[in-house]
């Protein structure tokens, strides 16, 4: 059963970072086979936080290859995403569970050198809350023994 967890780890880590990847199946899996929700929970939460501690870490080091011919941004979206963060705050990092942009944010966050114990609450918090919400919705739909 340790293998089951040291899968999920790694399924929600690979689903943070920038690579296209997803742990809800395993997520899935777990809980319906009646491992114990808290558990399962805490295990994707951490692996997915750590997963985003990659992007944070990237975001620190990506604009030392901002003159670069092969660097992928340009100074406009580099400057768009910025006033974007700066905009609305530190407090996006709770949306860093978004399949849409929340890879992102988590980027931007090391580009604009957001704290990691500041990094670290707010994203654990929102991915923790994703994940009990979906093991929170598993049960009354049945998926979850009893």
């Amino acid at each position: 059963m340790l293998l089951s967890y040291v899968v999920l780890f790694a399924s929600a880590f690979l689903a943070a970072t920038i690579l296209p990847f997803y742990s809800e199946f395993t997520l899935f899996a777990l809980a319906s086979q009646g491992e114990p929700p808290w558990l399962v929970v805490m295990v994707a939460t951490a692996g997915n936080t750590l997963g985003s501690v990659v992007n944070w870490v990237l975001g620190l080091y990506l604009l030392h290859f901002r003159d670069r011919r092969w660097f992928y941004f340009s100074d406009a979206q580099i400057d768009r995403a910025q006033y974007w963060f700066n905009h609305y705050g530190l407090w996006t990092l709770l949306f860093a569970w978004l399949p849409l942009g929340g890879d992102a944010l988590t980027l931007i966050a090391g580009i604009m050198r957001v704290r990691l114990w500041h990094f670290l609450v707010l994203v654990a918090i929102g991915k923790g809350l994703r994940y009990a919400g979906i093991i929170g919705l598993m049960g009354p739909m049945g998926f979850i023994p009893s």
